[in-house]
């Protein structure tokens, strides 16, 4: 029997920087998936004005690393 995966929430990012994260997350090998609200939503609800990304519990450090990478350079 395969080992299950837990993800947890990186964070909640701009589009542009979501996509540079998931591009160097992919790159690492990292899975992670994410959640966008559409336009009405983000309309009606302040907090969702991004887009969401969620990693592997195992290597959330290693993301967080990389997220900061990403939003600083």
């Amino acid at each position: 029997m395969s080992e299950r995966l837990r993800t947890v929430e990186l964070g909640q990012f701009e589009d542009d920087n979501a996509h540079a994260i998931a591009q160097r997350l992919e790159d690492a090998e990292i899975v992670w998936w994410s959640k966008g609200s559409g336009r009405l939503v983000r309309t009606l609800f302040a907090g969702d004005w991004g887009t969401r990304l969620f990693v592997d519990e195992a290597r959330l450090e290693e993301a967080q690393a990389i997220a900061r990478e990403v939003l600083e350079g």
